[in-house]
């Protein structure tokens, strides 16, 4: 299965919607999907071969809302 490289997820908020570029990591999650993560580390998700997105919290206190789209990109 090939797996895009980077994925654009995009949130819905207030005003305009917030978009996050992630990367695909060398790390599976427990779905067996590739682990994706933006530059800080901050955001990361399980993102299956058919958009499917799990978030994955990076920290104790966090609750990673999901995408309301996810959107392959071509670099």
């Amino acid at each position: 299965m090939e797996y895009p490289e980077f994925v654009e997820l995009v949130f819905q908020a207030a005003a305009e919607d917030d978009t996050v570029t992630v990367r695909r990591t060398e790390r599976s999650g427990a779905g067996g999907h590739p682990v994706y993560e933006d530059e800080s580390g901050i955001v990361r998700a399980e993102i299956s071969d058919r958009g499917e997105v799990r978030m994955l919290a990076t920290g104790g206190h966090q609750a990673p809302h999901t995408p309301v789209l996810v959107r392959p990109l071509v670099h």
